[in-house]
């Protein structure tokens, strides 16, 4: 892609992302977050897009899942496409603090690292990516890493 002007297409491009901190044990930095939303979104089909994070505990993520993926754990992230049409997406990213608080220790980064990192799957989900084959998997796993260095990051070696 050129560095120059916008395209007409980009001129256009609205999206909206709003955070909300429902838990209060770690911290979140809900600006960075915001911004890999963004960047997902910039480089997706949409024209305009209204995104709603939710960070929370292990207990509401549990409920979560198991309410509308009738799985009876807690998870990291979850993410559901609420309105998708003529451009416009709609949706909602929600990924547990304290999963990726645990899993932030052992994978040797940090847990706001661990967050960014959830908030890029979920909304990689929600512009189209998957990720249930190897095949699939391994793609979306390449995808988080570029939006990761986006954001200054390198990830941990697996």
């Amino acid at each position: 892609m050129s560095h120059g002007s916008p395209t007409s297409q980009q001129l256009f491009r609205s999206f909206a992302v709003s955070l909300a901190n429902e838990q209060s044990v770690h911290p979140v930095d809900a600006e960075r977050l915001q911004a890999a939303v963004r960047a997902v979104l910039e480089d997706s089909q949409y024209t305009s897009a209204a995104i709603s994070v939710a960070v929370v505990d292990d207990a509401t993520i549990h409920e979560l899942n198991r309410r509308f993926l009738g799985h009876d754990w807690p998870t990291d992230v979850l993410s559901f496409v609420l309105d998708q049409r003529d451009g416009h997406l709609e949706g909602e990213v929600v990924i547990s603090a304290e999963t990726a608080a645990a899993a932030a220790a052992e994978a040797g980064w940090s847990p706001a690292d661990e967050q960014l990192l959830y908030v890029i799957h979920g909304s990689l989900h929600l512009i189209g990516w998957d990720d249930r084959s190897p095949e699939e998997a391994a793609q979306m796993r390449a995808e988080e890493t570029e939006y990761l260095q986006k954001m200054g990051i390198d990830a941990p070696s697996a």
